[in-house]
């Protein structure tokens, strides 16, 4: 076959020629599968070799890691590595997923192809154990991070950090539920897991500091959570409640999406209404989603950021490191759990 074209790719897999437009040059209107099928295809025929990209040189054919840990537990997460397979195949980047568990142990060992060669940079994706994170910093790859632990030391990471902004975020989600005449308010989520549910943490204690209000602790679950068991923890901590503040601020959408599950299912524990907020703006947990003041995270952005940072960051090795914040849009809304 000659020169690879659009037509032929639609011709091969039986759609028209503007949905392959639109892939191609990043338009909106198809679906994530389809979009998915046409970069395979696209690959497949070779279509991006030696094709020059509007903004940048002509493609490479380098290989690219993105080392993660429990890539299945959140559409989030597999949002951002779709986002960054396509936007690293439109420059005939390879792409590779090294699966890494989510606590490090006296064998754990990094994938041999992050050591001998195989990658030419890695972006690091959900890995939340400080001891995994030292032994990825340690690899003489260009490397982007998006959110590391808390106690691991910024200034020693070998490589560029995202994070998505949280503690004025926070701060002003938290502000919101006091203008509603909340003064009662509990924080629930990890602060130990994530840098960005630390700096959550801290935005809402300023928020409630601003306004002379009380951190009530008993009110505030922030120690350390096993993800395999966030439900029956959250439950001895509510049942552990002998009254419940006005309104709950959650780290997260995953964490509000328990907190209804728990009401849900004791329903007398519930003795008055309750203002809950989340974070991620995510579509997955159909019982907050569309209902709670959240901060929306464009995934679909934030994926083609960390693919553009790495490909500067590997044609760049020397350049300084940065650290980068990405400000989420907040998305207030006024509803409450009512009591039955």
């Amino acid at each position: 076959m000659g020169k690879i074209t659009m037509q032929d790719i639609a011709n091969e897999l039986d759609i028209s020629r503007v949905s392959v437009w639109k892939v191609i040059n990043n338009k909106a209107g198809v679906s994530d599968t389809l979009t998915e099928k046409v970069i395979s295809k696209a690959k497949e025929l070779g279509y991006f070799i030696n094709k020059p990209s509007k903004s940048t040189a002509l493609q490479t054919n380098k290989t690219i890691a993105v080392i993660v840990s429990r890539p299945e537990s959140a559409t989030f997460w597999t949002n951002i590595l779709f986002q960054i397979s396509n936007e690293l195949a439109k420059y005939n980047i390879n792409l590779m997923y090294a699966s890494l568990p989510s606590i490090h142990s006296l064998t754990f060992t990094l994938p041999t192809m992050l050591m001998d060669g195989t990658v030419d940079a890695a972006i690091i994706l959900n890995v939340y154990d400080t001891k995994i994170l030292s032994k990825i910093n340690q690899l003489k790859l260009p490397k982007v991070y998006l959110d590391i632990t808390p106690d691991f030391p910024t200034r020693e990471l070998t490589g560029d950090l995202f994070l998505i902004e949280g503690y004025e975020t926070l701060r002003k989600i938290t502000k919101d539920a006091i203008s509603k005449g909340h003064t009662e308010i509990g924080f629930i989520g990890d602060t130990q897991y994530a840098q960005t549910n630390n700096d959550r943490f801290q935005g809402f204690k300023s928020a409630l500091k601003d306004h002379n209000l009380p951190i009530r602790s008993d009110y505030c679950l922030t120690s350390s959570i096993d993800i395999f068991s966030y439900y029956e923890q959250m439950t001895t901590f509510f049942d552990a409640l002998d009254t419940l503040p006005t309104a709950f601020i959650c780290a997260s959408d995953y964490v509000a999406s328990f907190l209804f599950q728990y009401f849900t299912d004791h329903p007398k524990k519930l003795n008055h209404d309750l203002f809950v907020t989340g974070f991620d703006g995510s579509t997955e947990y159909l019982n907050v989603s569309g209902l709670i003041t959240t901060a929306y995270v464009n995934t679909q952005d934030l994926g083609k950021r960390l693919a553009y940072q790495i490909k500067f960051r590997e044609e760049n090795p020397r350049m300084q490191y940065e650290l980068t914040y990405l400000y989420p849009e907040i998305i207030y809304r006024d509803y409450t759990l009512k009591v039955k």
